[in-house]
C-alpha cells in the first residue's frame, strides 16, 4: 500500500512539474514553485496549484495557463534551444501550425512539426558573425576617418585663418588703390581744366595747327573745303546738335562755295581760333537772326568721325561769346590724322584707366576671398560628430539609379532626383541631424525641397547604417513627396553594438 502511495506521489509531482514548465521562460520559473496554491502574477487571485495549465483560464492576466490556449491574453514561451527564443500568443498553441522552431507549441496536436532550431541557429550565427566582421572592419575604417577628419578640420581652420589674412591685406590694398584712382582722376580733371582754359602750350602747338585742321575738313583731299564738306564736318549746338544749313555753310566759307588752305588760314581759321566775328565772313543773303538770338550755350564745333573739335571763342552777333573746347575724344584718347592728342591729357587718361583697372581687380579679388570665407565658415559651423568623423562626407556626392530616376545625395548639402528625360528636382537641402534617442548621428534631415503638387515641399530623411563602404543603398517614397534613404558608411558603426553583441541569446 505504501509503495503505491509513493508511486502516485512521484507521478503527481512529475505531472505538476511538466505542466509548470511548459510555456514558461527561465526568468518566470520563480512564480511557479508553489505546490499548494498559485498566485496570479498580477496579484489579482490565488488558485489551487493544480489549476495551472488545466486548460481553463482562472487569472485575468492569463498567467495560470502559460502552456495552453485557454486564456485570450496568455503568452506561450518558445524555448527554441539553438536559436532565438520568443513568445507567441497562447491562442496559437496546439492550433496545428508550427510556430516554435522546437515544435513545443504543438505538443498536443496532429501537426507533425520538426525541430529546425539548430539549422536556423546556424544560419543566424553565420549572419551575426558576418555582421560582427563588418562591424570590426567598419570600426577600423571609422578610426581612420576620424584621424583624417581631425586633420581635415585643422586644415580648414588654417585655411580660414589664411583667407582672413588675405582679406585683411586686400582691404589695405583696396584703400590704397582707391586713393590712387582718386588721385589719378584728380590729375586728369586738372589737365582737362588746363586745356579748357588754354593753359597748355602743347595744346595749341599740336592740336591747333592750320594744316592739320584743314586736312580734317578736306575729306576728298583735293586741297579745298567745299560747302558739303563743311556741312558734313561742322555742326551747330543749340540745346542739341544740329546740322548746318546750306546758307550757314556758305557763310562760314566767306560767301563762296569752296575755300583753299590760304584763304582758310586768314578767314575761317581766325574764326575758329581768334574769336573773330562770324558776321564779317557772311554774305549779305545769310540771315543773322539765328546768331543774334542764340544763347550762351550755342557753339559751333567740328564733328570728325568718332572725334569732335569744339570751336573756341566764337563771337556771335550782339556781343555774345561762347568758349568751346578744341579737344579730341574717343573711348580712349588717340592720335587723329593730322591732329595729335595732347600728351599731358593722354598720360593722365592712361593713368586714370590703369588705376581704375587695378582697383577693379583688387575689388574682385576681395569679393572672391570674402565669399570663400563665408562658405568656409558655413561648412565649419556644421556638426560633423564629436570627432569630426563625418567631415569627409562634405563636398562628396553619391548616386543611385532606381527605375527611371537617378538619386543624388550630397551630404550636408542637398538631395536631388533626376529623371531619364533630364528633369532635376530638389528633394531637400541640408537641415539638421534628426537627434534620434539612441544615436543622434543616425539620421539626416533634408528639407525645403521643391514644392509638391499636393502642397508643402519635398523632404528626405537619410538613415545611416554601418558598412565597410560609403554608398547610397536604397531610396523609397513611403508617402507623397516624403523620401527615405539608406546610406551606408563606416562612420555609422558604433562600438556599443560590438560591446553588447547583436543577438546575445545565441
Amino acid at each position: 500500500m505504501r509503495f503505491h502511495v509513493i508511486i502516485a506521489a512521484v507521478f503527481w509531482c512529475g505531472f505538476v512539474d511538466s505542466r509548470k514548465i511548459r510555456g514558461i521562460s527561465s526568468s518566470y520559473k520563480r512564480f511557479y514553485r508553489e505546490r499548494k496554491s498559485f498566485l496570479c502574477i498580477d496579484g489579482s487571485k490565488i488558485i489551487p496549484f493544480e489549476q495551472v495549465n488545466d486548460d481553463y483560464c482562472d487569472c485575468e492576466d492569463g498567467s495560470d495557463e502559460p502552456g495552453t490556449s485557454a486564456c485570450p491574453r496568455g503568452r506561450f514561451y518558445c524555448t527554441n534551444l539553438g536559436f532565438r527564443p520568443h513568445y507567441i500568443p497562447s491562442s496559437r498553441v496546439n492550433d496545428g501550425i508550427c510556430d516554435c522552431c522546437d515544435a513545443s507549441d504543438e505538443y498536443n496536436s496532429h501537426a507533425r512539426c520538426q525541430n529546425t532550431c539548430w539549422n536556423l541557429g546556424q544560419r543566424e550565427r553565420a549572419y551575426v558573425e558576418g555582421q560582427m566582421r563588418t562591424l570590426d572592419e567598419g570600426l577600423q575604417l571609422k578610426q581612420q576617418l576620424i584621424e583624417e577628419g581631425v586633420l581635415l578640420w585643422r586644415e580648414k581652420q588654417a585655411q580660414l585663418r589664411e583667407l582672413q589674412q588675405v582679406a585683411e591685406d586686400l582691404q589695405i590694398k583696396l584703400e590704397e588703390h582707391r586713393r590712387k584712382k582718386h588721385e589719378a582722376d584728380r590729375v586728369k580733371e586738372q589737365t582737362l581744366k588746363a586745356l579748357e582754359a588754354g593753359d597748355s602750350g602743347l595744346f595749341r602747338r599740336h592740336n591747333s595747327t592750320v594744316s592739320g585742321t584743314f586736312k580734317l575738313l578736306d575729306s576728298n583731299k583735293d586741297g579745298s573745303i567745299t560747302v558739303d564738306e563743311v556741312k558734313a564736318k561742322v555742326a551747330l549746338v543749340h540745346d542739341e546738335e544740329r546740322v548746318l544749313s546750306e546758307d550757314e555753310a556758305v557763310a562760314l566759307l566767306g560767301g563762296g562755295d569752296r575755300m583753299d588752305v590760304t584763304k582758310f588760314q586768314h578767314t575761317l581759321w581766325d574764326v575758329l581760333t581768334k574769336g573773330d566775328s562770324v558776321k564779317r565772313y557772311t554774305s549779305s543773303s545769310f540771315s543773322m537772326s539765328y546768331f543774334s538770338s542764340a544763347s550762351v550755350d550755342d557753339c559751333l564745333y567740328c564733328h570728325l568721325n568718332a572725334h569732335f573739335i569744339s570751336l573756341t571763342n566764337i563771337q556771335f552777333h550782339g556781343g555774345m561769346r561762347k568758349r568751346c573746347l578744341f579737344l579730341c575724344y574717343f573711348r580712349r584718347i588717340r592720335d587723329a590724322p593730322g591732329v595729335g592728342g595732347d600728351p599731358h591729357l593722354k598720360a593722365a587718361d592712361r593713368a586714370a584707366e590703369w588705376e581704375a583697372t587695378n582697383l577693379k581687380k583688387v575689388e574682385e579679388a576681395y569679393e572672391t576671398v570674402n565669399m570663400e570665407i563665408s562658405d568656409l565658415r558655413k561648412k565649419l559651423a556644421i556638426d560633423y560628430g564629436p570627432d569630426w568623423e563625418f567631415l569627409f562626407l562634405n563636398s562628396q556626392c553619391y548616386k543611385l539609379k532606381v527605375y527611371e530616376y537617378t538619386y543624388t545625395l550630397c551630404p550636408f548639402n542637398q538631395v536631388t532626383q533626376k529623371s531619364t528625360a533630364g528633369t532635376e528636382v530638389s528633394l531637400g537641402r541640408w537641415g539638421m541631424w534628426a537627434d534620434a534617442p539612441k544615436n543622434q548621428y543616425s539620421q539626416m534631415v533634408y528639407e525645403n525641397g521643391e514644392p509638391c503638387w499636393q502642397g508643402g515641399s519635398r523632404s528626405t530623411t537619410v538613415t545611416l547604417t554601418c558598412g565597410t563602404e560609403t554608398a547610397l543603398r536604397s531610396v523609397k517614397e513611403p508617402s507623397k513627396c516624403q523620401y527615405i534613404m539608406d546610406f551606408q558608411t563606416p562612420v555609422a558603426c558604433q562600438l556599443v553594438l560590438k560591446q553588447r553583441g547583436i543577438h546575445s541569446e545565441l
